[in-house]
């Protein structure tokens, strides 16, 4: 048998007539969905029955939220289930974000010849650190809604902003609206999110989550400053969180920020843990490294989670005074001000922003009140402090001369003192003391191996002599 033979002619249309073949197309496939009959399933009669019946004109409402909700949401739906008298989930295919056009309304008039029902699907999410919630992949949801019945599509979108969609489609619009108005209030009710301590997460195409942070425990004790600074802090933190109601009563306003600056290692994230653990009831939200760009997010969940604290650490990363080589350009700047500005009189909602290099910092943020309230240098511990830190941080004997170690650690920061301790509990370990003290041991070892940074910005004697000291 001879094959048979083809010619195909290559026309070229002009824009004209190009759009013109567009629209009849079109049009001729809005006349098919009318002419043809639509494909029934078992899940769309299940839907119309559902329903009552399915007209030819069907609406739906719909909401959609970054991904990082489908916690809340889930939280939601789980508690509109328990005072619902019927609440039915149907599974669908997990991935059917990547079919185009999938919507309810295209469910139920059979117009959508997507995949069909599926065995349920659920994600494991986190709702505190070491707890999670199973949570619906995609899926319907067949409920009952200011006395009608409505059914609910959640599933997640596949295209670049990841977001999480419900459409919903009720017997009569009213109930579509209080369906999804109820579960609005229900997400914020139980927000995961509320009193926890979170931080921002980033994937490597710039899509952003949240996780939950398990800061350590500090009692107050631990917490060694010089006279009257932890004091201040607290009377600038938890001093006017239990008292904003009564600051509110009377005309004054409670959103503040608070500014902790000194060298590095001198306890400004050890004070901020302690803060958090004495503040229980507030959400805490902890920007740093590169999440330090995310100011304009903590600012939304700390509006509607407050009372909130934002803490933001090296804040000089954002917040270069922009007198300085390419500090007008820096648009997180201008964000951070305005998140800062933009609070209402009456939020409760504490900024506490860290800094070694407070000099860097823009004026607009450091030197206004309003802004930044109350600003506390964490400065190097003195003879006293670092005598109540070495007894802190070892539970080793003090050798006899202890006043002698004392003094050979001024100029170090509490976080040196906390490396010896763990040096000395070495030493011990390993019997490896050459002095009739394991701390005096470890601090020859770590000073004689020091940075050179370290060593000249120390006071103490043996580094003045020391013939391998570099320059």
């Amino acid at each position: 048998m001879r094959a048979s033979s083809y010619s195909v002619a290559m026309v070229e249309l002009s824009r004209d007539e190009a759009e013109a073949f567009v629209r009849a197309v079109v049009q001729l496939a809005s006349m098919a969905d009318r002419v043809l009959p639509q494909r029934s399933s078992p899940l769309v009669t299940r839907l119309s029955e559902h329903l009552g019946g399915v007209g030819d004109d069907v609406s739906s409402t719909s909401m959609s939220v970054p991904v990082i909700e489908r916690v809340n949401v889930q939280l939601a739906l789980n508690a509109y289930a328990e005072s619902a008298e019927r609440f039915d989930v149907i599974g669908l295919q997990s991935d059917i974000g990547n079919y185009g056009g999938v919507s309810l309304p295209g469910m139920l008039t059979g117009a959508w010849h997507g995949p069909g029902e599926a065995a349920r699907q659920y994600v494991a999410v986190d709702v505190d650190v070491d707890e999670t919630i199973d949570c619906l992949r995609s899926g319907l949801v067949l409920t009952d809604a200011e006395g009608s019945p409505v059914i609910a599509l959640v599933y997640s979108s596949e295209n670049y902003r990841q977001e999480l969609i419900v459409e919903v489609v009720g017997a009569d619009q009213a109930a579509a609206d209080g369906f999804l108005r109820r579960l609005r209030e229900l997400m914020h009710e139980h927000n995961a999110f509320r009193r926890k301590v979170v931080s921002f997460t980033f994937g490597m195409h710039g899509e952003f989550g949240l996780s939950f942070v398990k800061l350590p425990h500090v009692e107050r004790a631990d917490v060694v400053l010089a006279p009257g600074e932890l004091e201040a802090i607290e009377a600038h933190s938890i001093g006017i969180s239990d008292h904003a109601d009564g600051l509110r009563a009377a005309g004054q306003h409670v959103k503040r920020g608070l500014l902790l600056y000194g060298p590095p290692g001198t306890g400004k994230t050890h004070t901020i843990s302690y803060l958090t653990g004495r503040m229980q009831d507030r959400t805490t939200i902890i920007l740093s490294g590169g999440a330090v760009g995310a100011v304009g997010q903590a600012g939304t969940i700390a509006r509607a989670l407050q009372p909130a604290t934002i803490v933001i650490e090296d804040v000089d990363l954002i917040a270069m005074d922009r007198q300085l080589p390419g500090g007008e350009h820096n648009a997180l700047l201008f964000q951070l001000l305005n998140e800062m500005d933009g609070l209402a009189e009456d939020a409760d909602v504490l900024f506490v922003l860290t800094t070694n290099q407070v000099e860097m910092l823009e004026p607009a943020l450091a030197a206004r009140p309003g802004r930044i309230d109350q600003a506390i240098e964490i400065s190097l511990p003195d003879a006293e402090a670092r005598r109540r830190l070495v007894e802190l941080y070892t539970n080793q004997p003090l050798p006899a001369d202890v006043d002698g170690l004392i003094e050979r650690l001024e100029g170090v920061a509490p976080a040196f003192i906390k490396e010896l301790a763990r040096r000395a509990e070495l030493v011990r370990l390993q019997g490896l003391a050459t002095s009739s003290s394991n701390l005096v041991t470890a601090l020859d070892e770590m000073l004689e191996h020091a940075t050179p940074v370290l060593r000249r910005s120390l006071a103490g004697p043996r580094l003045e002599t020391a013939p391998d000291a570099p320059e």
